[in-house]
């Protein structure tokens, strides 16, 4: 991937091209650009097809058209509920994916690789594990503790003298994120409980067991944190530029980056208690949104959401097509989806 791309555009009085960050490349994308124009109905579009494909679809076809009492039942007790969970999901780790990339200034960050998933799914497990639900939002709320907590610890990890340093910031999520997941195997491999095979799906990012239970507290949180995030979209432009101009359009670094922090724990909790671990969504549509729409946040935000959302549904729908009446937990198929999209990426940017 290359450099940080000026998420302002060279009319806007925060930056006047001095600013230090890549420009722009060739026809992209500034506010009110004909290729914008035309990306954002056919991202909307596409998102809708993949909704759609998903209600009809799965190891047994249905008609919209043609419904009995046994279809309705499938369709709202079975089939809605996990399509609206991987909505949910997906759309939390892409705007938590852009929130990261932005704070950070790497196209390397997601909560995957910062340790932020490790940290809420090690809190969600053990909250699933407990014999009893003593809170009603038990295992979101343990979930976004963990979330937090591995932030700041990532956080302090990757700050020297100087502030956050990425390189250091990154190195810490990775070794934070491989410890807190040895300690999560290290606990289901201890666990007696006959739900071992029930937590392995849970970590691969199986959907199957979705119900509309959760979906109210998950869906608040999502939209708390996505609230949150466009809320300080301002100053995640200008983080994005680095903290000396940051501080010169009036930011304080550290307390938007606090802010911004918060917003990705809360989208990435939400996610991870709704259906477990899931990797490569956050790290790869930020990018992809990115190219068709530019970097201005108040747009980035709400797209990733939209298009991470759909990304997961259509994996989730893969997985319970491909290899039926067996399934493929989503997880699973983003990551052989995502993997060879980053890779690809990867070697042509190095090849420019």
């Amino acid at each position: 991937m290359h450099g940080w791309r000026c998420p302002l555009p060279t009319r806007t009085a925060g930056c006047r091209g001095d600013c230090g960050a890549a420009p722009l490349r060739g026809t992209a994308v500034t506010p009110g650009g004909g290729r914008k124009r035309l990306a954002l109905p056919v991202l909307v579009a596409v998102s809708l097809l993949v909704v759609a494909v998903a209600v009809v679809s799965g190891p047994r076809l249905l008609n919209p058209f043609v419904m009995d009492g046994e279809t309705c039942r499938m369709l709202l007790a079975i089939r809605l509920p996990r399509i609206a969970v991987a909505l949910l999901m997906g759309g939390a780790l892409g705007a938590s994916g852009v929130v990261l990339q932005g704070v950070i200034r790497n196209p390397l960050a997601d909560p995957y690789v910062l340790g932020i998933s490790s940290g809420a799914s090690l809190s969600a497990a053990l909250g699933m594990l407990l014999p009893f639900d003593a809170l009603p939002l038990q295992v979101p709320a343990l979930a976004f503790a963990g979330a937090l907590a591995t932030g700041a610890m990532v956080g302090m990890l990757g700050s020297g003298r100087g502030g956050v340093l990425q390189e250091r910031l990154l190195l810490a999520g990775v070794g934070v994120g491989f410890f807190l997941s040895a300690v999560l195997m290290l606990v289901l491999a201890l666990c007696r409980d006959d739900g071992l095979r029930r937590a392995f799906l849970w970590m691969s990012g199986d959907l199957a067991a979705a119900d509309w239970g959760r979906i109210p507290a998950g869906a608040a949180i999502v939209l708390a944190g996505l609230v949150l995030a466009l809320a300080r979209g301002e100053a995640l432009n200008a983080l994005a530029l680095g903290d000396d101009i940051a501080h010169g359009l009036g930011f304080d670094p550290g307390r938007e980056r606090r802010w911004l922090f918060a917003a990705a724990a809360l989208m990435t909790a939400a996610s991870v208690s709704l259906g477990g671990p899931v990797g490569f969504i956050g790290l790869v549509v930020p990018h992809l949104v990115r190219r068709s729409v530019g970097s201005v946040a108040s747009l980035l935000l709400p797209l990733s959401a939209l298009v991470g959302g759909a990304l997961l549904c259509s994996a989730d729908t893969v997985g319970r097509c491909a290899a039926a009446p067996e399934e493929v937990p989503a997880g699973v198929v983003a990551a052989l989806i995502g993997s060879p999209y980053f890779l690809y990426r990867l070697f042509r940017e190095r090849g420019r």
